[in-house]
């Protein structure tokens, strides 16, 4: 990592991503450093579960930690039906609007210390989030140490099968940028073999609404 990158959490909570998510809508990207762009659909994480969500929750088991949990649909609708659910953002304003929706949630890292570590039944990485830090097999391991010894790993990865580490930044496509920083990008195939070193032996993966999850447990 060149000494030019921010750190993760600073990037994430700088403008223009934090914009976005006051403003419920996008257009947002993830920019490589070639040009290369990905977009970010903030106006679906801003709104209610979709059917691909839904999917994700019915798999939900115990108390739930969403890591990455953006504006907290996910944190908020668990809530609503009855589960304990807790989210982890960076980002001040994405924690806000969690609180707002109903949801509980904290502002901080998933490699900083969080409660109930070791206890959670059910632990989400949606929304592409298994790229938090652009180490996988760190973000892996650490949600080994989190879950329960009988707890799950929901994974949402890419449909393609790639598996790369990329430099990035946030862009709003209008001109305004934040710092780059790391990231990571995994299809299923690449999901499940650096699941397998962190401890992680079993897993299912299904498709919905276009997008793609890996179930992973012990």
């Amino acid at each position: 990592m060149t000494a030019q990158l921010a750190e993760p959490a600073l990037a994430w909570r700088a403008d223009p991503y934090a914009d976005a998510l006051r403003a419920g809508q996008g257009p947002l990207y993830l920019r490589r450093s070639d040009g290369w762009l990905l977009p970010l659909d903030v106006e679906r994480w801003c709104a209610e579960p979709d059917e691909a969500d839904e999917g994700v929750l019915a798999r939900c088991t115990g108390p739930v930690l969403d890591i990455g949990c953006g504006p907290g649909r996910l944190v908020a609708t668990l809530a609503a039906r009855g589960h304990r659910a807790l989210g982890v953002d960076v980002t001040p304003e994405a924690v806000a609007r969690t609180t707002r929706a109903g949801g509980s949630a904290l502002c901080r890292s998933v490699f900083d210390p969080l409660p109930g570590e070791g206890r959670w039944g059910t632990v989400l990485l949606i929304d592409g989030n298994i790229g938090i830090g652009g180490d996988p097999a760190a973000l892996l391991h650490r949600a080994a140490r989190l879950a329960a010894r009988d707890g799950c790993l929901l994974v949402e990865v890419t449909s393609a099968d790639v598996d790369e580490r990329v430099e990035v930044h946030v862009d709003d496509g209008r001109g305004g940028h934040g710092a780059p920083f790391w990231w990571a990008r995994l299809g299923a195939r690449a999901l499940r073999g650096a699941a397998a070193d962190a401890g992680w032996t079993r897993s299912e993966t299904w498709q919905a609404a276009g997008r793609d999850f890996v179930g992973l447990r012990r």
